[in-house]
């Protein structure tokens, strides 16, 4: 094993360091839930009736009996998501592999789960960020009964995995395991299908041949097959140590993704105090965990969105993160993995090429992943250089391979596609944001533009339509952040910003709010904060001053005198009750008030026990 890379070093050590008040407190708290067998073992003789009145048959009597380890299931299951659609019959395979390894699994409560593929453009997606949270409230009413000894999240998409995560981290003290449902099989091509995309937004096509190649594109059970931040999540659970070595892009209905599924249930009950192997959440998800998430994000390109989600996730295990330690990371971590949108392979090539267990070989390798880890597989990283096959129908674990099988899509260490990882830290006079450059092809990182200031994406295409963008021009996108409308994906400017590039010109995005996780060839500096709504000073830019977006240095800035600058006001939001109502939102107004900055994860859940924050963080709109 090599040693560990200097900067890893380094910025795990800073990790540690910045979270050592907030650490202590939350595995104090954990600490002090740790232990009991079993769980429910506390419960009063009507709170434990209550508890398993609504099961049958040896489940009931097993339960009653408190000699074995409860194992309770929270899923995202519904019709709505072809990625979450196969956990329909997931709780059945759990159950009966649990009564087999002598325990028992109780379906403990679903969470809901959004698409944002559906609601992309639309109201519903101003609720899409903050479904994170309600998923993470929902996790801990499902797991708040003190029934269960440890517990299997069902999770893939966007927000939900992020959201589950966080909530089962408020019980830190269980074994938990999450099990995917894999990819579904490849459709149109990524390329085919944005070129589609782009003809429609030109006009060239109209709406049924572009319902056409959506269909053809997204088309059965699994997960959409680009790399966002559903298979960005996917990456992320198996390098942190929370799937079993090699599930996340096995495919659904099919006999390896049941066995995983089955193993996933016997495994969790030998990680509970009655079984002797006791690894709880909590300690598997520790700082060098973390430290292991970002590097692994920065090797594949991964999505943008976990700028918040693994600040968020961070946090709920009392670990501070900001994006400094992103941007460390990201210049010394080689970009490993070419999968759309920032090459022409989706997630099953990536898989076939060599996947998870490639990667984790080569980045332990060259010293950029800490091996010395707790996982749900046992101790040590090294255990997911392995992939997952059935021999005589029996499941095993074998190497993963030495060599790629497509270096146009995965490559090895010594020879990446590029030196650094995909993401930048961006700062000037305009706040502090990021930028997902491993899709960006180098000539076009660097933009000095007039800006053109809107504060909608319904106004970008509106100009657009009305063919007024034929031009260099910066698009300054206002008024997305977390507390003025809930930060949605601002999905519809991606193939109108395209166009353009593609027709010569020099342009690009600054906004406070978000892009898609699969956020593509136009360079698009987002999360820019503060945001506007709190006197961010993007606020302060009008139509016409100069932007200047170097992503190679990490510099937003706009050409004006000192003077000039700071005697400006940021403006006040324009129709903002708009975004307030309808769809739903009107409940959604104290998320929208508690939003902290997207640097602090845009979490609504407040200050950890232990952390000094400053006033302003909290201030009300």
């Amino acid at each position: 094993m090599a040693s560990l890379h200097p900067t890893l070093i380094e910025v795990t050590e800073r990790i540690i360091a910045r979270s050592k008040p907030t650490r202590s407190a939350y595995l104090a708290r954990i600490d002090a839930a740790q232990g009991q067998f079993p769980a429910r073992g506390t419960l009063s003789c009507a709170n434990l009736a209550h508890g398993f009145a609504g099961l049958e048959g040896n489940d009931k009597l097993a339960i009653k009996a408190m000699r074995v380890p409860n194992v309770g299931i929270v899923s995202s299951y519904n019709e709505m998501l072809s990625a979450h659609a196969p956990y329909k019959d997931f709780p059945d395979i759990i159950k009966l592999a649990a009564r087999e390894a002598g325990g028992v699994a109780q379906f403990a409560g679903g969470v809901p789960a959004m698409c944002d593929g559906i609601t992309q453009g639309n109201p519903g997606m101003e609720l899409s960020l903050f479904s994170r949270e309600v998923i993470a409230m929902a996790t801990a009413v499902a797991l708040t009964h003190n029934m269960f000894d440890a517990a299997l999240c069902l999770g893939i998409c966007d927000k939900i995995v992020p959201g589950l995560l966080i909530g089962a981290l408020q019980f830190g003290h269980l074994p938990t395991i999450f099990v995917p449902a894999g990819p579904m099989t490849s459709g149109l091509s990524n390329d085919d299908k944005a070129k589609i995309r782009q003809q429609f937004a030109t006009g060239q096509v109209g709406r049924d041949a572009l319902l056409e190649a959506e269909s053809a594109a997204y088309h059965g059970h699994g997960t959409c097959t680009f790399y966002g931040t559903a298979n960005s999540n996917q990456m992320l659970m198996e390098v942190m140590g929370l799937h079993l070595p090699g599930a996340a892009f096995v495919h659904p209905h099919t006999p390896l993704r049941d066995a995983l599924t089955a193993e996933a249930a016997r495994r969790v009950l030998d990680l509970t105090v009655e079984r002797g192997n006791y690894t709880p959440i909590g300690h598997v998800i520790d700082e060098k965990a973390i430290a292991n998430g970002i590097v692994a994000l920065l090797a594949t390109g991964g999505s943008t969105n976990h700028t918040l989600h693994l600040v968020a996730i961070a946090r709920a295990a009392g670990i501070v993160i900001d994006w400094d330690d992103f941007d460390k990371l990201s210049a010394v971590v080689p970009l490993l993995a070419k999968i759309y949108p920032n090459g022409k392979a989706d997630v099953n090539h990536y898989h076939a090429a060599g996947g998870m267990a490639f990667l984790v070989r080569n980045l332990l390798e060259g010293g950029l992943l800490h091996e010395d880890v707790k996982t749900v597989a046992g101790n040590g990283l090294s255990r997911y250089t392995q992939e997952p096959r059935l021999v005589d129908g029996a499941l095993t674990w074998v190497q993963g391979v030495d060599v790629s099988g497509d270096t146009k899509v995965l490559r090895p260490i010594g020879d990446p596609f590029q030196p650094d990882g995909g993401l930048r830290l961006m700062q000037g006079k305009l706040g502090r944001g990021v930028i997902k450059i491993s899709a960006v092809a180098r000539e076009h990182r660097a933009v000095r533009a007039p800006a053109i200031v809107f504060d909608s994406q319904e106004a970008v295409q509106e100009a657009f339509d009305n063919g007024e963008l034929k031009r260099d021009f910066v698009a300054v996108v206002r008024f997305q952040g977390a507390r003025a409308n809930g930060m949605p994906e601002l999905h519809r400017l991606t193939p109108l910003l395209g166009v353009l590039q593609d027709q010569g010109f020099r342009v690009a995005l600054v906004t406070d709010g978000r892009m898609s996780g699969a956020s593509g060839k136009v360079p698009a500096v987002i999360h820019v904060s503060p945001e506007v709504i709190q006197g961010g000073p993007l606020g302060k830019l009008r139509t016409g001053d100069t932007v200047v977006i170097d992503a190679e240095r990490g510099v937003l800035d706009v050409e004006i005198d000192a003077a000039t600058w700071a005697a400006r006001e940021v403006e006040a939001p324009k129709h903002q009750a708009e975004n307030e109502v309808g769809f739903g939102r009107e409940l959604f107004g104290v998320f929208r008030a508690a939003a902290m900055p997207a640097e602090m994860g845009a979490s609504v859940f407040g200050p950890l026990v232990g952390e000094t924050v400053e006033p302003s963080v909290h201030a009300t709109r």
